[in-house]
């Protein structure tokens, strides 16, 4: 999702109140900004666990985002006036962040994103279709404001298609040559009747705290409401995307081709990678070195295995084999699971703290499935248990070899610990509890990836190989995403460098170069972020020697929830000062 299209910020911020120690001024800071957040966008404020704004959606006008850039202004005019010496170092931190949160909103407000309000595999569609976990209505007034969110949904839609026209119109579009997959994904979101929708499912089975005399009402008046609202604004959004939009998307695929377009990725670079100093040309050169040092720990494995035939080959080997790949959707999730269960049992020899939070293994919606990566984290509203999403459509696309890898990635310890712990904060801003810098979330999933190996979660050869490759795909992913966005690489160039590298399937580099193409600079952060973590490892390894304690190392990673790269190092070196001591 862009920058822009992300936008938390509201309406002009209130004055800050006079006479207050600088700390108060800070958490009233803090405090305004979340308010502000919630009534620009109501969706936001119902994950967090705040229900004023359940009943509608947020504007996604022009005007509402000026709005918004009015209040990040003024947010930032009130931090600049804070005296930081008179901050405790925690506030500092909280500071540092802020002013990376809503600085950037600010720095990429004139690219107005909003003109491009998804990418090849999400967007504010897909994000509709989630609207029943969202809301999770437990009581008659739950479901008549989830109803009446619903009924929302074409005012919402119609803001959206004006702002891609807008976009259509400025050359602000998605790339030609993704549009088909894209299309796929909004053309397979049409269901025949309203009980067919996802959002039905809390008219399927209403909890008990609804009166019985209720629900009749309640599914007469959600039944309308999809069938009258929802489906009829999915079907002009369809028509839309068809008939108007794919005929007169770009030509191009580089970010560097949009209006403005060089500096947009430069900023884009930065953001993702949360290291001001970072640049396409200096990522592209760090990828081409991790591409050969992975590269040849992979043929080391291939010459373990007795294997005769070229690297090439191999890869032919596991993409075609079908000792690789489940029969049934059923043995996919069955064997995720499994392994989930294989790595909670290792969680206390490598954490001191573990979140209290459970998760769940559940398959990618049907809907989502087609044009969607082969698993995802889904944290799911404040309070609710996280899921660990695993993509069972085309089950010869979703090779068993890389499944302990990406569920060490999203479930634990990837990503499930990760925000889990930071919702778990206690004394901290609530923004800091659902702060997600990329270079630090993905980055550690890609180190848990790693982690796996000392937990003993990978047991073949192959799973190892499986491990190895998913390591070169986000190495692939510095090459590849510089390679097209500024160094005028073509998309079947970068289809072939990852397919010629990796062992995922076709598909799967199909869907993730896409993804890449329509989501300049994100899969930057995956191996960026992985590899400054190593780095502070190895460096408190070295500084500490026999008083490093794995568990406490990763608790001084996580313990602060999300933050930047520079904000992580600065961490990492107090915890190292204090650990000496």
């Amino acid at each position: 999702m862009r920058i822009a299209a992300m936008a938390l910020a509201g309406a002009l911020c209130a004055s800050p109140a006079f006479g207050q120690t600088a700390s108060q001024d800070l958490v009233r800071l803090f405090e305004d900004e979340r308010a502000l957040v919630y009534r620009e966008q109501p969706l936001t404020a119902t994950y967090e666990g705040v229900h004023d704004y359940d009943d509608h959606l947020a504007s996604v006008t022009p005007e509402a985002y000026a709005r918004q850039l009015d209040g990040d202004r003024a947010l930032l005019t009130r931090l600049a006036a804070i005296d930081r010496n008179a901050l405790s170092a925690q506030e500092q931190v909280s500071a540092d962040l802020f002013t990376f949160m809503v600085g950037e909103r600010v720095r990429f407000a004139p690219y107005r994103e909003w003109r491009l309000p998804l990418n090849s595999d999400s967007g504010f569609h897909t994000e509709i279709l989630q609207l029943h976990n969202a809301h999770n209505p437990r009581t008659t007034r739950d479901y008549e404001t989830y109803i009446a969110r619903l009924n929302d949904v074409p005012r919402y839609f119609r803001e959206n298609i004006a702002n891609m026209r807008v976009g259509m119109r400025d050359g602000f579009t998605l790339p030609a040559e993704i549009v088909g997959g894209v299309g796929q994904v909004v053309a397979g979101m049409r269901f025949a009747r309203p009980e067919d929708n996802p959002l039905w499912a809390p008219f399927a089975d209403f909890p008990a705290a609804v009166p019985e005399s209720e629900r009749a009402r309640l599914a007469a008046a959600g039944r309308a409401a999809i069938a009258n609202a929802v489906m009829p604004a999915f079907e002009e959004f369809r028509s839309f995307f068809e008939t108007d939009y794919a005929p007169h998307a770009r030509r191009t695929i580089a970010a560097t081709a949009l209006p403005n377009g060089r500096a947009y990725y430069a900023d884009l670079v930065r953001y993702y990678t949360t290291l001001p100093e970072a640049t396409p040309q200096a990522i592209h050169r760090t990828g081409l070195a991790e591409v050969a040092r992975i590269r040849a720990e992979m043929e080391a494995i291939v010459r373990e295995v007795g294997f005769q035939g070229s690297f090439a080959d191999f890869l032919t080997f596991l993409r075609t084999d079908p000792q690789f790949y489940a029969a049934t959707p059923e043995q996919l999730l069955r064997e995720a699971a499994w392994i989930t269960r294989e790595v909670d049992a290792q969680m206390p020899n490598f954490f001191g703290t573990i979140p209290r939070t459970p998760y769940t293994v559940r398959p990618v919606p049907a809907a989502l499935a087609p044009n969607y990566t082969g698993g995802r984290y889904n944290p799911g509203p404040a309070g609710g248990a996280g899921e660990y999403w695993v993509n069972t459509y085309a089950l010869r696309n979703r090779p068993l070899y890389v499944l302990p890898s990406l569920t060490l990635h999203e479930a634990a310890p990837g990503h499930h610990t990760q925000g889990a712990l930071a919702r778990e904060l206690i004394g901290l801003p609530r923004f800091r509890q659902n702060f997600y810098p990329h270079a630090f979330g993905e980055g550690w999933g890609l180190y848990s990836e790693k982690l796996g190996e000392e937990m003993g979660v990978y047991h073949t050869p192959y799973q190892r190989f499986g491990r190895l490759t998913y390591e070169m795909w986000r190495a692939c992913r510095l090459v590849v995403d510089t390679g097209m966005h500024s160094q005028g690489w073509s998309r079947q160039r970068a289809l072939d460098y990852m397919g010629a590298n990796t062992a995922l399937s076709t598909h799967e580099i199909r869907t993730e170069i896409d993804r890449y193409i329509a989501w300049p600079g994100q899969a930057l952060a995956y191996k960026t972020g992985e590899m400054r973590i190593v780095a502070l490892r190895r460096r408190a390894e070295a500084a500490l020697g026999e008083r490093f304690d794995i568990r406490a190392f990763h608790d001084a990673v996580l313990g602060s929830g999300g933050v930047t790269l520079p904000v992580l190092e600065r961490q990492i070196d107090a915890y190292i000062a204090a650990a000496g001591d």
